[in-house]
């Protein structure tokens, strides 16, 4: 029977053989991260995809954390948990809709489910998305399924230079350099990271046609943000994506963009980011065809007036700003400040001023620095209003165009 004596021991000893260690490049990773997270996909038929992503995101963010807390093999077992998951992911997304919701509910009830072996034996066998990324980047998978064999060797304790009581032990531990150890997280932290953004390449193509100018010119705004040149560089490497590019999910996707018409850089400022400049006006307007209903409201009022400085819409949850700046120095607001009952003409918000207008239903907020005169308004009003039966013509012309229901 345990004594308070033994326990009291075991407390003691609990980080004995523990050894912190820092990564010099901790930040960067996490950075690196970040920049995965930003590619989450917007694809509405699985955006369950998503939740695994992040969930990948914090297992490689828990391995770094554990390795700097000096419990090493749990680190190395939260990387290949990431690369298992990411597996998973795929095998979910490259499927019909209906094995898919199958297989989910089956995965949930915790069910008999394939093993990360039997899962990439039956993606090969199917001739999906991913089979044909598998092959194009043949190279790749091989060198993954490398580094996933040498993480099961800290997984499974094979070796003496995984025992915590040998590497940290005063004597034995000059026979294992903790720079070797480091040296070997970092290389599959890299390649998990590495994995995690190729896996998610299944999904849709987007991370990487963005970074081509001719793409992005030619396309909205998309939830799905380019994972950056130094990030495929360094955590997947040039040579492997110019394989992806071989792809059809990557040729089909770049075919289907590139036909589109390309926007003016002024257009893709107010586009992708929100932004009129004011100063451009005449340039965006010019392709007022490639502008959403929200995007033509915002530049209409922009244009017509040089005292608005933003323009709110969807109750506050987006905005479009200028090139003029604010005088408003508190730089958080509020949904509930921009409702109808609170916003009329020239109210006051703080230093500035808020206007409410309505196009197709929809309210419309301007800030301004100065108040709108009586005429300005008048002018902001009528445009607002020609604006709004141009719509309702042009959504009454659509309609007919539609099939009708029997």
């Amino acid at each position: 029977m345990s004594s308070k004596n033994d326990f009291i021991t075991i407390k003691r000893n609990e980080k004995q053989d523990i050894h912190p260690i820092k990564l010099e490049n901790d930040e960067e990773y996490f950075s690196a991260l970040t920049n995965l997270q930003l590619s989450l996909t917007g694809r509405l038929d699985v955006m369950f995809a998503n939740t695994f992503i992040n969930e990948i995101i914090q297992l490689i963010t828990n391995a770094i954390v554990l390795f700097e807390e000096g419990y090493f093999d749990a680190a190395f077992y939260s990387l290949r948990e990431s690369l298992e998951l990411s597996t998973t992911t795929i095998f979910f997304v490259d499927d019909t809709e209906e094995n898919r919701k199958e297989a989910i509910r089956n995965w949930k009830s915790e069910g008999k489910f394939p093993g990360h072996k039997q899962m990439i034996d039956e993606l090969k066998a199917r001739t999906g998305v991913f089979s044909d990324i598998r092959e194009k980047m043949s190279s790749y998978f091989q060198d993954i399924e490398r580094v996933k064999k040498r993480i099961d060797k800290y997984v499974h304790k094979q070796g003496f230079d995984k025992f915590y009581v040998v590497r940290n032990n005063f004597v034995k531990r000059k026979n294992y350099p903790e720079e070797n150890l480091i040296k070997d997280f970092e290389t599959f932290l890299i390649k998990s990271i590495g994995a995690a953004a190729v896996f998610r390449l299944a999904i849709d193509p987007l991370p990487v046609l963005l970074l081509d100018d001719d793409i992005y010119n030619r396309t909205g705004q998309f939830l799905t943000e380019g994972y950056g040149n130094n990030f495929i560089n360094k955590y997947i490497g040039e040579k492997y994506i110019e394989e992806y590019k071989k792809t059809d999910i990557y040729i089909g996707h770049y075919d289907a963009f590139i036909n589109n018409e390309e926007m003016l850089p002024s257009v893709v400022d107010l586009v992708k980011d929100e932004y009129i400049n004011t100063d451009k006006i005449e340039e965006i307007l010019s392709q007022k065809h490639l502008l959403s209903i929200n995007d033509l409201v915002a530049v209409t009022l922009v244009a017509h007036t040089s005292k608005i400085i933003k323009v709110y819409c969807i109750g506050g949850l987006s905005w479009y700003f200028t090139n003029l700046k604010s005088n408003r120095k508190n730089t958080s607001w509020s949904s509930s400040d921009f409702t109808p009952e609170k916003v009329k003409e020239n109210t006051s918000y703080d230093e500035v001023f808020l206007t409410h207008f309505k196009v197709l239903d929809e309210d419309y907020y301007v800030e301004h620095n100065k108040e709108f005169n009586q005429d300005e308004l008048k002018k902001l009003k009528h445009e607002v209003r020609k604006l709004d039966e141009e719509l309702t013509k042009l959504n009454e012309e659509l309609e007919k165009l539609l099939p009708k229901e029997s």
